[in-house]
């Protein structure tokens, strides 16, 4: 195990040498750096988090930091195998004691550090976001752990189709491809097959007749007069049906994973709650009967009782979480890609696909 590690470590080292003698990384992080600031500068100004305290400010941050690097990531890490045989230099390598395994594990761990390099970046504007207050503890631990798993997958992918495609520049495009199924694509196949689903709602609706009450009012204690019943159907989309798409969303797995925050009114304190809030409530199905009546909710002062609508943490609390299941997909697509580059890249090879190099 410790020849493993040995070798492991410095596998890591050479290739994050390599990444930190280029001039365009140290200017990579300058521009991160600068959009982060001018990012929570904005959020600052334009949602009073100064005196509303620091909650929807954290959570846009370290969403944007897990945007950026999933922007990143695929570039650094696509082309980490097939550019080094490209390059001539992945022969010479393979020709040492270090194994095949280390040198897949020890280029994943690489392309993660450099990843984790923009979410240290970024620490400064997250200390200052909990400074703001309204951040509780366990939001900030669980988020920011969740973040760097996130950032450890995409690496994950990146290096692994480096090792199974030949062709550096199409490995980066798969990557990009494939972050782009999970974040967006996911929203897509939501949205549409919600849609492409529907069942019809019967809406029975009964009014107070103002006409009469304007009149001649109400005297106490009776009851209203009212007018008869209007049924109406309409069609609802059955988002319940295809919610399990967005638990493979790296944005919700962050937001559903950090802990619900809400204030007295029962409204999340940032955005992790809002997003949360809104994908268990897709969890649940419409209610195809609808009935609505008016005369029923009547006082004797002319004013409705208030209605049973609930609140965004009464959803939260009797939905079921999904960030496991998500997470848990993501780290089997990060190994997964991680063994099928370690079996493709092993020596000596039986095949090797047309227009490999081999030294």
């Amino acid at each position: 195990m410790k020849d493993f590690l040995g070798g492991l470590w410095l596998v890591v080292t050479l290739d994050l040498r390599q990444r930190v003698r280029t001039p365009a990384w140290y200017v990579l992080l300058g521009v991160f750096v600068f959009l982060v600031l001018a990012v929570t500068v904005l959020l600052v100004l334009a949602t009073n988090a100064v005196f509303d305290g620091g909650g929807g400010v954290f959570s846009t941050i370290v969403f944007f930091v897990l945007l950026l690097g999933t922007l990143v990531s695929p570039a650094l890490s696509g082309n980490a195998i097939n550019g080094e045989r490209d390059a001539g230099t992945l022969a010479t390598t393979q020709v040492t004691l270090v194994t095949t395994s280390q040198i897949v594990l020890g280029k994943w761990l690489a392309a993660w550090i450099t990843a984790l390099a923009f979410l240290a970046a970024a620490v400064p504007f997250l200390v200052f976001a909990v400074a703001l207050g309204e951040v509780p503890a366990t939001t900030i631990v669980v988020s920011t752990l969740v973040t760097a798993l996130e950032l450890g997958v995409v690496a994950a992918i990146g290096v692994g189709l480096s090792g199974v495609l030949t062709r550096p520049l199409f490995s980066v495009a798969v990557t990009y491809l494939a972050v782009a199924a999970l974040s967006v694509g996911t929203l897509i196949a939501f949205g549409l097959g919600g849609a492409s689903v529907q069942s019809e709602v019967r809406a029975t609706n009964t009014y107070v007749d103002w006409a009469v009450v304007d009149a001649d009012g109400v005297p106490p204690g009776e009851d209203p007069p009212c007018l008869p019943e209007e049924v109406t159907t309409y069609q609802v989309p059955r988002f319940d049906y295809v919610w399990g798409f967005l638990a493979a969303n790296p944005y919700v797995v962050v937001a559903d994973a950090a802990p619900g925050s809400f204030d007295e009114q029962g409204n999340p304190n940032d955005v992790f709650g809002w997003l949360a809030t809104g994908v268990r409530q897709a969890q649940h199905a419409p209610d195809l009967e609808v009935a609505y009546d008016e005369c029923a909710t009547w006082t004797p002062t002319g004013a409705n009782m208030p209605s049973d609508w609930e609140t965004p943490r009464e959803v939260y609390d009797r939905s079921l979480p999904s960030w496991f299941v998500g997470l848990g997909i993501h780290l089997l697509l990060a190994a997964g890609a991680l063994a099928w580059a370690v079996r493709r890249t092993r020596t000596p090879a039986r095949r090797l696909p047309r227009g490999s190099r081999i030294a």
